[in-house]
């Protein structure tokens, strides 16, 4: 359970912070928690006790701060980075959808429900949700664009970008 109160002291040894966790859950991150996010974003199975000797402290400290970032919400879960094309998927896009007045709430579940579409993300401009998506191949993803994401119920109309190549994808936010 986080300790709510306006601040929370890390165990272990010289390396004590300060560290505020504001109301709703939100925490101030130092130096070390940021490094100790960097690591996890590069590999997620990193043990306490590798990251621990990275960063000159102790495993119990860095099994602290890991956990009082969990219970604060900034560490979400754990991941396994898949490669889309070794699973049969070597067809992607990125779908911008403009939705009836209202009803872009509702596009969202719906494509929730979608197998191929991986993210969608309400979005100011043009559209008003960008989706990302994956397929087999170019007649899995007209199918897919055709058959399931347009015939959803408050769709107006869609643009879609394939995407050819990724030449860089980085977890998480730039800490």
């Amino acid at each position: 359970m986080v300790d709510r109160s306006p601040s929370v002291r890390a165990a272990g040894s010289s390396h004590n912070a300060e560290v505020a966790v504001r109301p709703g859950g939100d925490m101030d991150l130092d130096e070390i928690d940021r490094e100790i996010l960097r690591i996890l974003q590069a590999d997620g199975r990193t043990p306490f006790s590798e990251i621990a000797r990275r960063i000159d402290m102790s495993s119990a400290t860095v099994h602290d701060r890991v956990n009082r970032m969990e219970e604060a919400g900034v560490i979400s879960g754990y991941h396994a980075a898949v490669d889309p094309a070794a699973t049969g998927f070597g067809a992607s896009a990125f779908v911008g959808l403009r939705v009836e007045q209202g009803r872009s709430r509702e596009i969202l579940e719906q494509l929730r429900g979608i197998e191929g579409v991986r993210e969608a993300h309400l979005v100011t401009g043009e559209w008003d949700v960008l989706a990302r998506v994956y397929a087999a191949d170019t007649d899995a993803l007209r199918d897919l664009l055709f058959e399931r994401i347009e015939e959803s119920e408050g769709f107006d109309r869609s643009y879609t970008m394939v995407i050819l190549g990724t030449d860089f994808e980085e977890p998480g936010p730039p800490l």
